[in-house]
């Protein structure tokens, strides 16, 4: 009887330690059918963004518009941000883009825009001019689209060029371009009063606006452009004596109205330290023009970071690189000057068509396939 008592208590136990084993197993069979699951349903996308100042549609070089279509090329951008569209005798400049694009084997889609412009390789669903053109005082617009049923709402802006604030420090008027006759002016009340004079941060306040309403909706945003104003991130205690910032730390209007938001510096965020990796972008050099017409302030140090690509952090996207796009020099008191930096240059392929320089931003996009396209 004890024997048999053994034998059923080892013969449950086996029992129990196979139930055990099975259940594992099909814990570990559940698992990967998640995992494949998932793989078999998420897809992970580059997407490159291209921010250029493209310099009277490229009109200012010999070779520039070429020049703008072949840095597209090579960029080889999802979207493209365009700063100085000008629509010359009435021909649609992005259009003319799409065209030459296409000749070239890519396929973009674009609207007509005045001053700032966008191209997109991805169907557009709805555009909308969000801050109009007036009197050359700065524009926005945005096109939607979506990437494998993922809402993107991509704005381009080209702001406010007037009331140039960053040149009172540098003993500069910031409207009439002229030398200050009292030098450099440092007394932060009048250059936040010069500043906010311009438009700038209205037409940042329309952007926000109607991205918060791209928010509720679920969309991906960003926003690249020529600001001609400077970075929160950049007149700071690190640079105060830097750049002929003259001890001027200040916190630049549109960027900050920016980071309140939420909205991220791509550049910066990769890029932490405006001293290392100042970023400057205007006044680049370009060795197709004389120097004097590349500088505003011939006496100043008048480099800035005055060209950006924004966008809102969300689960689904992730910022992997950033680069200025250009020769790696600048004008620096009327000399053309090799940048001493650690910043990520891209140079040039030939031609540059701009006296600004460019920026480039890649992430990446997760989404779910069969939710559309």
């Amino acid at each position: 009887m004890k024997k048999i008592k053994i034998l059923l208590l080892c013969s449950l136990s086996m029992m129990a330690c196979s139930q055990e084993e099975s259940r594992q197993d099909l814990l570990k069979n559940s698992n990967k059918k998640t995992e494949n699951k998932w793989s078999s349903t998420a897809t992970v996308k580059e997407l490159k963004l291209f921010q250029i100042n493209v310099w009277q549609e490229g009109t200012s070089v010999t070779g520039g518009y070429d020049a703008i279509v072949n840095e597209i090329v090579r960029s080889d951008a999802d979207f493209v941000f365009l700063s100085e569209v000008r629509n010359y005798n009435n021909v649609d400049f992005t259009n003319k883009l799409v065209q030459s694009l296409h000749s070239k084997g890519y396929t973009y889609y674009s609207f007509r825009s005045d001053d700032s412009g966008i191209l997109s390789r991805y169907p557009i669903i709805e555009n909308a001019s969000v801050y109009p053109v007036s009197n050359d005082h700065g524009s926005v617009y945005k096109l939607v689209t979506q990437i494998n049923g993922q809402r993107i709402a991509a704005y381009t802006g080209h702001l406010d060029y007037t009331h140039y604030a960053c040149y009172l420090p540098r003993g500069y008027s910031g409207t009439t371009w002229s030398k200050l006759p009292n030098g450099p002016e440092t007394n932060l009340t009048k250059i936040s009063e010069m500043n906010l004079a311009s438009y700038r941060d209205e037409a940042i306040s329309a952007f926000i606006s109607d991205a918060n309403t791209e928010k509720t909706k679920g969309s991906i945003i960003f926003l690249g452009g020529d600001f001609n104003e400077p970075s929160m991130f950049d007149w700071v205690s690190s640079t105060a004596n830097l750049y002929d910032h003259h001890t001027v730390v200040y916190q630049w209007d549109t960027t900050k109205l920016l980071n309140n938001a939420g909205f991220k510096d791509s550049y910066r965020m990769m890029h932490p330290s405006p001293v290392t990796h100042p970023g400057f972008t205007y006044p680049s050099d370009n060795p197709a023009k004389p120097v004097n017409q590349l500088t505003w302030a011939p006496d100043a140090d008048e480099r800035e970071r005055i060209d950006y690509i924004f966008f809102m952090q969300a689960p689904n996207l992730t910022l992997k690189s950033s680069h200025i796009i250009g020769y790696n020099k600048s004008i620096v008191k009327n000399i053309r000057t090799p940048e001493n930096t650690q910043d990520s240059f891209v140079p040039p392929i030939g031609i540059w068509p701009s006296d600004h320089k460019g920026v480039l931003s890649n992430f990446e996009l997760v989404t779910q396939n069969g939710t559309g396209n």
